[in-house]
């Protein structure tokens, strides 16, 4: 072993294979890192929904899923390099093999986990049935099941960045000491990826069909890599590569802990961020997965444009330039402008000006800070990546659960920004760079304070999207910012920017119709979706026990701002509202009722919607009727596939179903029952109204008497096999194929559709489609 010195560092030379025999190899990890992010994401994506499904629609839920994937990215990779710090000096072992296991291990996931999820919810039954689903205790509870469900797995995705740099570093790559923002930038690379082809996946093959393509991948990569593990040769222990040991003496010093910490930061504001972005463009892009996966793939792709520049320009000195900080702060308030609703933008663009300049700067710092920690040392690497991966833990959870309830979407992004300018000035303040005489450092400093300035008024300037209604009630907590607004006869109920619903005679009919069908006389009422709580008092009006289940705890808060009698008449004894997920509820009760009415909240498309049209939702439901009890489905839509498919879901699951068109002629009312439904004239409905039910019933028109308002109605029924005709191809709607919510493959085969699934895909909307969404 030969030491050579030169002018500026200490270097450990031996014989090292040349470039070009390792230029190959590295390539290798290259493609293992692409696949393996676009997996990760597809997993997050994927168990993300199931955990939904089983746990509650809820941003809580959200939150947890976020924070229990990534402590185990954070412990994975921890745990790595510990590994390589103990074994690596008492074991020859091929690291390129254990990352071959991991990969491996992966692959098991996409079988383990959905049954894992299933467990969970049957013991969160069993444990704490009897929470609402927005309680701390059932939070705290269900944060453990998914910890113990998802840490281990992901903690296998975490390890394989120290693992696959401690087998490039034995391949004596000359590149090594940045092997980790070389790795990293394949990762987001797939991981971009992962956010979008995936939606593809679901649509064709399922989420189970998607989870054996992701396990698939997986295997192959497990095997590719212990191929090359076999046909390749690393360096023996004695053929060290190129060290720098001056720069790894200077990461191992006390001052390396700001490192992790600026990495921690970055972590908390990228995940505290997502969670708020979700929220700010909801009311742009929608509700849809098509609008997540359009945030998520912009951030991403972002940060992989500016990881690219980072690997190109490699200058770590950048890191303790007090404007990069600076200008990390400004970026995160820059959604302010982007999400103005008085800057007419369609949602897709509003994203992408909002996010890119955050998201490129993120993916500009953390492999920096990380390969100048690191030094290329796998160990270093992995407590590194852990320090940043801490942050994403936290970022989700203080969004969610402290932040947008206390503050809003503005005030927490603030919030997540300030650190950043702290660490600005600081830096400037030490002139770390440049000497404070020196007329470049000047320039910084300048830079820098109009920078500040600017963002601070802009954050002064731009309005929020509930600011421009007035007349308002506005209430906030961790699942939605709730808004309502209007004047008598106009008024609407908007959820995290989204019409719900408005004053309209349909979601009276949504109760006094199937009451009114019953054979026998009604004793209770179940409301799936409490709204406006125009369901809710139109079933009190029969005098009768009404349980309305509402998602959002916010909701039923502002109930008198459209009632104003609201407040006394949900006083009664007869009036009770649980604050849950209408699936979840009807899973833990053992209540029967004689009508449960349905209104899921608009769009058809939204996010999880078909938890509430789905064959196993309607298995739930039905078990909580009484005999000859009637459920009522509303269906606002006007895609045929869609309407044949929660009509075969509905066909599958009662044997009597009966439609009738809406009295404002778009949706259908389904009435279903597992005995005959009572085939009644107009008179003979109304003759079943209690008098102050009748009163309820023509409060709003359009006719002026309930038999002329049965009529509209019983006037419009459509039969089930019609509905069914529109798309005679279509296979039931269910958990595993919720086509009403992916459908972008299916609509742009159908020429009619190209154009508005475009639109709605990018968040263009007409001012005709906002007033239909919210009826």
């Amino acid at each position: 072993m030969v030491e050579v010195t030169t002018t500026s560092t200490n270097y450990v030379h031996s014989d090292a294979p040349a470039i070009g025999e390792t230029f190959s190899s590295i390539r290798w990890y290259f493609c293992f890192f692409l696949v393996s992010g676009f997996c990760s994401v597809l997993y997050e994506i994927v168990w993300l929904r199931l955990a939904m499904a089983q746990f509650g629609v809820t941003t809580g839920t959200v939150s947890l899923v976020l924070s229990a994937f990534m402590v185990g990215l954070g412990v994975g990779s921890w745990a790595a390099g510990y590994f390589v710090i103990a074994f690596k000096t008492r074991f020859q072992f091929s690291a390129l093999r254990l990352y071959a296991f991991t990969e491996l291990l992966i692959g098991l996931s996409a079988i383990i986990v959905p049954q894992q999820l299933l467990w969970g919810k049957d013991l969160m039954l069993k444990v704490v049935g009897g929470m609402s689903v927005s309680s701390p205790e059932y939070y705290s509870l269900s944060g453990v099941w998914l910890a113990i469900t998802l840490v281990p797995w992901c903690a296998c995705m975490g390890a394989t960045f120290p693992f696959a740099m401690f087998a490039i570093k034995k391949d004596g790559n000359p590149d090594s000491e940045r092997s980790f923002s070389y790795l990293y930038l394949a990762n987001v690379l797939g991981a971009a990826a992962g956010a979008v082809i995936p939606l593809i996946l679901i649509e064709r093959f399922g989420f189970r069909g998607t989870l054996h393509v992701s396990a698939v991948l997986n295997l192959l990569l497990a095997a590719g890599a212990f191929s090359l593990s076999v046909v390749h040769r690393p360096l023996r222990t004695s053929q060290a590569p190129l060290v720098d040991r001056k720069r790894s003496s200077e990461t191992c010093d006390g001052s390396g802990k700001i490192w992790l910490w600026l990495l921690f930061g970055t972590g908390l504001t990228s995940m505290g961020g997502e969670v708020v972005w979700v929220r700010l463009y909801s009311p742009s892009l929608g509700t849809m997965v098509y609008a997540f996966a359009a945030i998520l793939g912009t951030y991403l792709a972002w940060m992989y444009v500016g990881s690219m520049f980072y690997r190109r320009m490699n200058n770590p000195r950048a890191l303790k330039n007090g404007l990069l900080w600076v200008a990390l702060g400004a970026s995160v308030l820059v959604p302010f402008m982007s999400a103005d609703p008085r800057i007419l933008l369609p949602g897709i663009f509003r994203v992408v000006l909002g996010i890119m300049p955050y998201s490129a700067l993120v993916g500009f710092i953390t492999p920096m800070i990380v390969d100048r920690f690191s030094a290329g040392d796998a160990a270093r690497a992995g407590i590194a990546y852990a320090a940043n991966v801490g942050g994403c833990v936290l970022g989700p959870l203080v969004a969610g659960f402290l932040l947008l309830p206390l503050v809003g979407e503005k005030f927490a992004l603030c919030v997540l920004a300030l650190p950043w300018f702290v660490a600005g000035f600081k830096y400037l303040s030490r002139a770390s760079i440049f000497p404070i005489t020196n007329r470049t450092s000047w320039r910084f400093a300048v830079a820098t304070w109009i920078l500040t300035i600017g963002t601070v008024a802009l954050a002064i300037s731009t309005k929020a999207f509930e600011n421009q209604f007035w007349p308002r009630a506005l209430r906030r907590d961790s699942t939605a910012t709730v808004v309502a607004t209007g004047l008598p006869g106009g008024k609407k109920l908007y959820v995290n920017g989204v019409g719900i619903t408005s004053l309209t005679p349909v979601t009276k009919i949504m109760a006094h119709l199937p009451l009114a069908s019953l054979s026998h006389q009604p004793h209770s009422v179940l409301v799936v979706c409490f709204g406006m709580g125009t369901t809710h008092l139109s079933a009190l009006s029969w005098g009768i026990q009404t349980t309305s289940v509402e998602l959002v705890p916010s909701v039923p808060s502002v109930v008198g701002f459209f009632h104003p009698n609201a407040p006394t008449l949900l006083t009664s004894p007869l009036s009770h509202i649980v604050i849950d997920d209408g699936r979840r509820f009807l899973v833990r009760s053992s209540e029967h009722y004689d009508v449960i009415t349905i209104d899921p909240p608009p769009p058809v498309e939204a996010a999880g919607s078909s938890l509430l049209y789905s064959r196993q939702f309607y298995a739930e439901a039905k078990r909580h009727l009484r005999d000859g009890g009637i459920m009522q489905q509303w269906l606002p839509t006007r895609d045929a596939a869609v309407t044949a498919s929660v009509t075969r879901a509905l066909t599958d699951s009662f044997p009597y179903v009966r439609a009738f068109a809406s009295i404002e002629g778009f949706g259908h009312h389904f009435l279903v029952s597992m005995s005959p439904i009572a085939r009644r004239s107009a008179a003979e409905l109304a003759q079943r109204l209690p008098e102050s039910a009748a009163r309820d019933l023509i409060e709003w028109g359009p006719a002026s008497s309930s038999d002329k308002q049965f009529a509209l109605v019983i006037g419009r029924e459509v039969s089930v096999a019609s509905l069914i005709a529109g798309a005679p191809n279509i296979e039931a709607l269910n958990d595993d194929r919720p086509l009403n919510e992916y459908f972008l493959l299916r609509r742009l085969r159908e020429p009619g559709f190209r154009t508005g699934a475009l639109r709605s895909i990018l968040g263009i909307r007409s001012a005709s489609r906002e007033t239909k969404s919210a009826r």
